[in-house]
């Protein structure tokens, strides 16, 4: 019975630790994709309930935004990508992320019925949307890449 309390203990304290590093990105130097709810979104996106028929971007840099689940095979494959690309994209653009269990209004304003699914938003014009992920990780992150670079900045195909 010890023993049971022991592990039980030593398991907390690890799913904690592992909690606090992924809502913390302060104890890592690397550049975290952001969580973002649905006031966040109002705030730094879209007002979407105040002007509901104009899109008005109120970002200061293009935006990815990744809408995903925790239980999603596919959204897991594509968060270590998303990771690495905010790093690698640090001071170009933002990368958020949108959890569809929590945030089920977001996923439903901009019609998320799969997931994951990307709303990729330029500084000027309309937005766009993406879902699905390709084959493998590199060719996930190409596409990525692509998409980054065309849409959001405004540059020719890499």
């Amino acid at each position: 019975m010890k023993t049971v309390k022991i592990l039980i203990a030593i398991v907390a304290l690890l799913t904690a630790t592992t909690s606090i590093k992924a809502t913390n990105p302060s104890t890592d130097s690397k550049t975290f994709a952001l969580q973002m709810t649905k006031s966040e979104f109002l705030e730094k996106i879209m007002d979407y309930e105040n002007n509901p028929t104009e899109w008005v971007y109120k970002g200061d840099k293009p935006s990815l935004i990744d809408f995903y689940a925790d239980w999603c095979g596919p959204c897991r494959i594509t968060s270590p990508i998303l990771e690495e690309l905010a790093e690698e994209y640090d001071g170009k653009i933002y990368i958020y992320k949108v959890n569809v269990d929590y945030e089920k209004e977001l996923a439903q304003v901009f019609g998320v019925t799969g997931i994951p699914a990307f709303l990729y938003v330029p500084m000027e014009g309309k937005p766009s949307m993406t879902s699905g992920i390709a084959r493998d990780r590199e060719q996930t992150k190409e596409m990525f890449r692509s998409y980054i670079e065309t849409i959001l900045l405004g540059n020719a195909q890499p």
